[in-house]
């Protein structure tokens, strides 16, 4: 993510963006525990006191960056389900369009990790935990589409497959994170939802008997 315009050229909610941009730029290449105010201006060549005419303390920087990534990460799931015409097909392009705004945001999964993560409770937490809640209301109804419609398994744990899910991302995004190849992500992500998929699905039974 590259800040274009100069943060001292911008009104107040336009600057409060820029904050948050610089903040999941920074959090790609520094832990966000040791992402300071001080490193916040820096980064955007600004004085702390400007930023804080914009914000009030750290914390309301911290919320503002999980509501951005709440709103963009869902804005993404929801318009890549849109128009297509299986429950499985969806959660694939769901799974794919959450890869891809991570492969782009690679500071917004460590932010987000970070706060849920931390003992404190925190607007920002919540902001995370509502749009986790969010996100799996989302995915719960296409898993039990796909089972209604006669895709997925009848039998199938929707909150065991949900769950697993989130966590293969989860997986994936760390193996990125940890190599520093957020390409690889991308690459990987296809096949890997091909394998979830397979353990999903409903079972094709062979007319001779066989499955």
């Amino acid at each position: 993510m590259t800040i274009r315009t100069k943060p001292k050229n911008l009104p107040a909610e336009e600057r409060r963006n820029v904050t948050v941009e610089a903040v999941i730029d920074l959090a790609a290449t520094t832990s966000p525990g040791d992402i300071t105010t001080a490193a916040i201006a820096k980064h955007m060549h600004l004085t702390q006191g400007a930023l804080f005419r914009h914000f009030p303390n750290k914390e309301a920087i911290w919320q503002a960056v999980m509501e951005w990534v709440a709103r963009h990460l869902m804005e993404r799931v929801v318009k890549a389900v849109e128009g297509v015409d299986t429950p499985l097909a969806a959660m694939r392009s769901m799974f794919l369009a959450h890869v891809a705004f991570v492969s782009e945001h690679p500071g917004a999964p460590r932010m987000l990790y970070s706060e849920l993560q931390g003992a404190k409770q925190t607007p920002a937490k919540c902001s995370a935990r509502a749009m986790m809640r969010q996100y799996a209301e989302r995915l719960n109804h296409l898993i039990e589409a796909g089972k209604a419609c006669g895709e997925l398994a009848e039998d199938l744990d929707s909150q065991i497959a949900a769950t697993l899910f989130v966590g293969t991302i989860q997986g994936l995004v760390m193996q990125s994170l940890m190599a520093g190849d957020m390409e690889k992500l991308r690459a990987d992500a296809p096949r890997v939802f091909d394998i979830y998929q397979r353990g999903i699905a409903k079972t094709q039974i062979d007319p001779e008997g066989g499955a």
